[in-house]
């Protein structure tokens, strides 16, 4: 297997070239070259599967001859050491939560996967300096997975005032080999920064550098495997299935497309953004316009310029065409996202987070019109957005210890603008 870039411009590389590079010389995104999807009869022995050993057949494809499949499983057993359950929540439609790892989001297993891949390759040699942009949970995720990890020294940048308070706490009072920089400015800014960190050439000739966002492909590669899983836990595969993906930067989307490329028989995929929606409008128009974000109580998905986009482009060999046939686009507002989870939980009990919230609304939303099977992905305890939440339904809600824990501890961040120059001075400074 190797990797090309999305803008074409660069030579192919190793999966653990893609890792450890994080973007390409050309500035563009690794992206899988030919495979072949897996046969009708694996589709449908899923079920006598666990969760690691169908994560291994699914990532062996991808890591082949960069891993010895040993290694591999070791690596995936480890980075899958809780459930990924698919809940069902009324009739035909299903929850797939991706919430029950360390940090209590879906960015726990690409961020696992990411850190022990990077152990795996890094042995003896120097340290690598992660860049990631957060606008929520990857900074938490990826702080854990890389803690304490000799090999890398992480850097998260997050956009000041833009993240809730226990999403702060999580990534901000660890210490040791991981550094917060507060960002004065939005997440696209931070995106950006780490962008341009990467096609600087003073910064890399003297300094290794690597991304753990879902720009990196070992954060992609990793998510493919659960929409496998959620197949292999349906009651009843008879209708047709659509699955309503919550999009930000579009890891997650990007995933279910490769997954459907593998063989899964996935109907039709729904992007359901909150009202920052250049993707939605692209599926409109054909025009694809990047936007300044705005803030929302989905937060992890306020992002005005996608940068995954560049992959599905690439999938669909930028045929607009192709891509609204496969992917339908729905946004909410914040007024929706409140009455939505304050009705799911009045009427079923079950506590939906705000990006689980567009998830089902655009599922239902879909459904109303089609008789079908419908799987909407939760990403993230509904406890990290506590206040939010008992305010809308007017109840307490169970906090996790561990989240708990996490209010309790000092935060320790370094104030930065939103310029480029100041993320190479800090940089710079700490070599």
């Amino acid at each position: 297997m190797k990797y090309i870039s999305t803008n074409r411009k660069s030579k192919s590389v190793t999966f653990r070239e893609a890792v450890i590079k994080g973007i390409a010389d050309d500035n563009g995104l690794f992206y899988p070259g030919n495979f072949n999807p897996f046969s009708v009869e694996f589709i449908q022995e899923l079920k006598q599967l666990s969760l690691s050993e169908i994560a291994f057949e699914i990532v062996r494809i991808f890591v082949r001859d960069n891993i010895p499949d040993r290694d591999l499983f070791e690596i995936l057993t480890d980075t899958l050491n809780f459930d990924i359950p698919l809940v069902k929540v009324e009739n035909e439609v299903y929850s797939l939560e991706l919430f029950h790892g360390p940090t209590l989001a879906f960015k726990d297993i690409g961020a696992r996967f990411l850190a022990r891949c990077m152990r795996h390759f890094l042995k003896n040699d120097d340290p690598v300096t992660v860049l990631v942009a957060t606008s929520g949970d990857t900074g938490s995720a990826v702080a854990n997975g890389f803690l304490r990890l000799k090999e890398a020294n992480v850097v998260i940048l997050y956009p000041s005032g833009k993240v809730s308070e226990l999403q702060e706490k999580q990534f901000t009072t660890l210490g040791h080999n991981i550094t917060a920089l507060e960002v004065n400015g939005t997440f696209d800014d931070c995106q950006k920064m780490v962008k341009q960190a990467f096609s600087d050439q003073e910064l890399n000739q003297k300094m290794k550098l690597s991304s753990a966002n879902s720009i990196n492909i070992a954060r992609l590669i990793p998510q493919i495997f659960y929409y496998f899983y959620a197949y292999s836990q349906l009651e009843s595969k008879i209708k047709p299935l659509i699955v309503s993906v919550p999009s930000g930067n579009y890891g997650n989307l990007t995933a279910g497309l490769l997954a459907k490329r593998l063989g899964l028989p996935i109907d039709v995929f729904i992007a359901a953004s909150n009202i920052n929606r250049p993707v939605p409008d692209y599926l409109v128009t054909g025009i694809f316009t990047p936007r300044p974000s705005r803030q929302t109580i989905a937060n992890a998905m306020d992002v005005g310029n996608p940068g995954n986009f560049a992959r599905i482009l690439l999938m669909f060999d930028h045929s607009w065409e192709a891509i609204k046939k496969e992917i339908k686009g729905y946004s909410y507002t914040d007024e929706q996202i409140r009455a939505v989870i304050y009705n799911v939980y009045h009427k079923t009990g079950y506590i939906l987070d705000p990006h689980g919230a567009i998830g089902y609304m655009a599922l239902k939303e879909y459904m109303n019109s089609f008789d079908a099977c419908g799987i909407f992905l939760e990403t993230a305890h509904p406890a990290k957005f506590h206040s939010i939440i008992e305010e809308i339904i007017q109840t307490k809600i169970n906090i996790p210890s561990r989240l708990f824990q996490c209010l309790e501890k000092e935060k320790k961040t370094i104030l930065i603008n939103n310029q480029f120059d100041d993320l190479k001075d800090f940089l710079f400074s700490k070599m």
